[in-house]
């Protein structure tokens, strides 16, 4: 591949790439749509609201970058032309992800009739009419809701009321098959699941860790904090078994001296431990902190718990132990724990990387670990940072789309509305396509996203997803989900606005606790209709007998009156249409070390080192540049030397191992499955591979987190020959 080392993150390539993504939209359209008061709709860093369409909550201006623009480039098309309607659903399925989300929007409901080759547009009131007929018929134990993270606050909220009133706690979201290892990680360690930061520490921290994530592709505008810290005199470390072109130089477009000077230095410090050996490389980095004599011992004795055994763990933990298993030599462990040792004010930011593993939850306790152990939860300007994709994705789960519900939200909720719901508990997403799988799932109401592809080992998800009956979609474009795994039964798909375009103001919730308010009103095509508006629809359809006026709370402010007085932490929201006031969600974030335990202590976790077969590779799959989650906006990676979408990196040592060459076609085989790719020379440890998600899915087996139900998307077993 081409030479990534000089590669630099941003700068004017990207810049120049968003103007060309706006004048394909048009100026005026794109305008409109960014400087709007509406929340962007691509990660949860967050920027938008009231505060204005490109700035964040500190009034920083512009806050946009790549991901904003190609958000809503897709939204801003026309209508599907009904004619692409005339094709097959085998004919549609040709088509790449890239290929399908430039179709346009969805602007007509469309109808898969059982065994039928083709989709037929319907009216509205027939499709809302059949799909609430066909659900009714259904028995809800056999049903599952899924959601993913780009609703509003008021549409999941009324998702999963809708779910419970019908008569299943089979609700559940996209945190399955991202954070969940993270809400479990931190709820053992400080008993809270998010956060513990806001974006105005990033500000005073003179140190931030950034671990198992590549923010130059999936959270550019986190690169601005980070070039930032080190303006300032402070330090960025990088822990990531590839070394990221963008991590170690990034040229921010909001800053003209960073591109006049060919792009800002980012990692001050750069570790590349082999795929999956995290634990070890943090028990390391724990046990170079106790050794050096750096750790908070006033912190520990005030406010830890469970140190004493903790302590013991790291002790008899070897040097030679931790280096057998990262790759990294001790000396440079121990030069990132002297760092550390001289920080104040750290902040541990992490992604996918930390949480895709079947330890993902011992991951995340691992990062809480060190953070401890120095003290750095619990004031300002350290803590906690999980990078969150989806820009709703952590609001999704406060307001309740997920299937165990904490017992005083439940019993509140079922006093307010005045009803009971069921009381088993209710599976996640993979337990849920595994009863599909099993023939044991009938009907399955899916809120945006693209489940078929989001989930590992494509032949599974299109077993499970062809097996349920009845799938009913909601959705602003079109995407694979929709034309593969369909199976042979009845296929509904409902055309929905997207954030700007809703009726009525919504409500949206970042990765540091806050929630805006984001003003919709803008109109593009006459026959998509809000999420809240069908799901009101469809509940007084199924439930017509029902003590809740499901046609009254698809009304947005109805909805935010009941989600304050249900949700704790959430009250302010009852009069945020009205105040304009956005607000942090309280007590979530900690600037004083008082911690959501039941003892009102953070505990310290022993976390054991996974053991590995010698020799083997290890496959971590991964995000481009040019993509979203599972939607693809560029076939090929400008971070990664113009790789494509099937390349398969390799250190060079690997690659010599095995007698590959550069642009060599290779067969990629795991215990699931196999692909075919291209061999790809990249800086990473050996025995570390990476390819491209959701194409690497054939790979990647069921087996799931036992506590955070997480799928292995990242340390998958595998082996590499000559095609």
């Amino acid at each position: 591949m081409a030479e990534t080392s000089d590669i630099v993150g941003g700068g004017p390539k990207k810049v120049l790439y968003t103007l060309s993504t706006i004048s394909k939209i048009g100026v005026g359209k794109a305008a409109k749509a960014l400087t709007a008061k509406n929340t962007c709709k691509a990660c949860a860093y967050g920027m938008g609201g009231q505060h204005g369409g490109m700035t964040n909550e500190l009034d920083e201006f512009p806050s946009v970058c790549n991901k904003s623009v190609q958000a809503q480039s897709t939204d801003i098309q026309p209508a599907i032309p009904e004619p692409v309607f005339q094709h097959t659903i085998a004919e549609l399925a040709e088509l790449s992800g890239r290929e399908m989300e430039r179709l346009g929007r969805l602007g007509t409901p469309l109808f898969r009739r059982a065994g039928s080759d083709r989709f037929e547009p319907l009216d509205w009131e027939t499709a809302l009419d059949h799909a609430a007929h066909r659900l009714v018929e259904t028995d809800p134990q056999r049903t599952f809701f899924y959601s993913s993270g780009r609703s509003s606050n008021e549409a999941g909220f009324l998702f999963q009321l809708l779910a419970r009133a019908y008569g299943t706690n089979n609700v559940n979201n996209c945190s399955y098959y991202c954070h969940q290892a993270t809400s479990e990680g931190l709820a053992t360690t400080i008993g809270k699941g998010t956060a513990t930061v806001e974006l105005e520490d990033l500000t005073g921290a003179d140190l931030i860790f950034v671990i198992g994530a590549n923010p130059s592709s999936n959270h550019p505008r986190f690169i601005h904090m980070l070039k930032n810290c080190r303006e300032r005199g402070g330090q960025v470390i990088v822990i990531n078994p590839a070394k990221e072109p963008g991590l170690v130089k990034f040229s921010v477009p909001k800053s003209p001296l960073s591109m006049l000077k060919g792009g800002s230095e980012i990692a001050s410090d750069y570790l590349q431990p082999r795929i999956g050996s995290d634990i070890a490389l943090l028990k390391g980095l724990v046990k170079a902190v106790l050794e050096q004599g750096t750790e908070d011992a006033d912190f520990i004795a005030r406010h830890g718990a469970d140190f004493e055994a903790f302590a013991q763990d790291i002790s008899a933990l070897t040097w030679d132990e931790v280096v057998a298993a990262t790759g990294l030599a001790q000396s440079d462990i121990e030069r990132v724990a002297a760092s550390y040792g001289r920080s104040k004010a750290a902040v541990f930011a992490w992604g996918m990387g930390m949480t895709h593993h079947v330890h993902g939850t011992a991951n995340v306790e691992a990062i809480a670990n060190l953070a401890l152990v120095r003290g750095m939860i619990g004031k300002r300007f350290a803590g906690l940072l999980p990078l969150r994709g989806h820009s709703n994705v952590q609001g999704i789960g406060t307001i309740g789309v997920k299937p165990v519900l904490a017992k005083d939200v439940l019993k509140r909720m079922e006093e307010v509305f005045n009803v009971r719901f069921p009381e088993e508990k209710g599976l996640d997403t993979m337990a849920c396509l595994k009863r599909a799988e099993a023939g044991e799932v009938d009907a399955a109401v899916i809120m945006g996203g693209n489940l078929w592809a989001a989930t590992p080992d494509t032949r599974f998800s299109t077993r499970a997803m062809g097996a349920i009956g009845f799938k009913l979609f909601l959705t602003t474009t079109l995407n694979q989900g929709h034309v593969h795994g369909l199976g042979e039964g009845e296929v509904m798909i409902l055309p929905v606005t997207a954030r700007d375009e809703e009726w009525e103001p919504t409500t949206q919730e970042s990765m540091f606790n806050f929630v805006r308010l984001s003003d919709g009103g803008i109109e593009r095509i006459g026959t998509v209709r809000p999420e809240s508006w069908i799901l009101g629809q469809l509940g007084k359809r199924m439930l017509p007998g029902s003590p809740i006026d499901f046609y009254a709370f698809s009304g947005h402010a109805k909805l935010r009156d009941a989600i304050a007085a249900i949700v704790p932490g959430m009250e302010e929201l009852a009069d945020i249409d009205v105040a304009k006031r956005e607000f942090h969600i309280r007590n979530r974030v900690l600037h004083v070390p008082e911690f959501g335990t039941a003892d009102g202590r953070a505990h310290f976790v022993v976390t054991p080192i996974p053991q590995r077969q010698a020799g083997e590779l290890m496959l971590a799959s991964v995000r481009s540049e040019g993509q979203f989650n599972s939607i693809i906006y560029e076939e090929t990676d400008s971070y990664r030397g113009k790789a494509g979408r099937y390349a398969v990196f390799l250190s060079a040592g690997d690659m010599e191992a095995r007698g590959l060459s550069e642009g060599q076609r290779v067969r990629v085989r795991s215990s699931v499955g196999e692909m075919e790719g291209v061999a790809t020379r990249f800086d990473l440890p050996a025995g570390s591979v990476l390819a491209y998600y959701p194409e690497a899915n054939v790979l990647i087996g069921t087996e799931v987190d036992p506590r955070s139900k997480t799928p292995a998307f990242k340390s998958v077993p595998v082996s590499v020959v000559a095609a």
